[in-house]
């Protein structure tokens, strides 16, 4: 079995099987789902799955991470694009052509300091 670093459009019983591996594996929760409305994506990071907390330094790397996604795609950083704290987080505007990678690298940036 290998352990996927997140679950995009995925059907609910896909994202519950994947939030009980992360409980299991003691690995956070990332998903990503695509707003219909303007074709980009929504993309959430749960940290309840895992026994262990975002610090300052790891949110600060991940809204940088989120930020450099928004140059990117010539979007202007908006606060109300994103939310954070130290088990939960949610960013709106990511393209389909970086989903993918903005998921890993997000999943990467959390396992920085916990493995």
């Amino acid at each position: 079995m290998t352990f996927h670093k997140y679950l995009g459009d995925s059907k609910m019983f896909e994202y519950d099987k994947h939030f009980r591996e992360c409980q299991q594996l003691n690995k956070p929760f990332i998903k990503a789902r695509i707003n219909p409305n303007d074709e980009k994506y929504h993309v959430q990071i749960d940290l309840i799955t895992c026994n262990y907390e975002l610090t300052k330094k790891e949110q600060e790397e991940i809204i940088q991470l989120f930020k450099d996604e928004l140059i990117h795609a010539k979007i202007p950083f908006n606060t109300k694009k994103f939310s954070m704290d130290k088990e939960l987080a949610w960013f709106d505007g990511i393209s389909s052509e970086h989903v993918d990678n903005f998921c890993n690298n997000l999943y990467d940036l959390t396992q920085k300091y916990h493995d």
